[in-house]
């Protein structure tokens, strides 16, 4: 079973990595004037985020890395 930190590093990578895909995808969807592309990429570059931000808060918490 992987540790606090280990999960925190973890989801830190895939929520950028999530942030990034969207960022791109909602600025392909203002190039080709396409709404509907750019609020996916936009929600999908939140939740990057926010999934990046509960991976700092893990490996904050984790006991061991004090």
């Amino acid at each position: 079973m992987k540790d606090l930190n280990e999960r925190g590093l973890e989801n830190q990578v895939k929520g950028t990595a999530k942030e990034l895909k969207g960022r791109v995808r909602g600025d392909l969807g203002d190039a080709t004037d396409n709404s509907s592309e750019h609020i996916k990429g936009r929600t999908e570059e939140l939740k990057g985020k926010v999934q990046k931000n509960f991976g700092k808060g893990e490996r904050k918490a984790d006991p061991d890395n004090v």
